[in-house]
């Protein structure tokens, strides 16, 4: 049996990294929602 998470940065920021969010309309309600809640960290790397 192998690990189902594989970790990989370059992966991660591909498909949730601060960049790829921003460029996104829901993306952005992402970000303001976490905005509006005081989140330390926005997004992943």
């Amino acid at each position: 049996m192998s690990q189902t998470y594989q970790p990989n940065k370059r992966k991660r920021a591909k498909s949730h990294g601060f960049l790829v969010r921003s460029k996104i309309k829901t993306g952005q309600k992402v970000l303001l929602r976490r905005r509006r809640k005081g989140r330390a960290q926005l997004s992943t790397v």
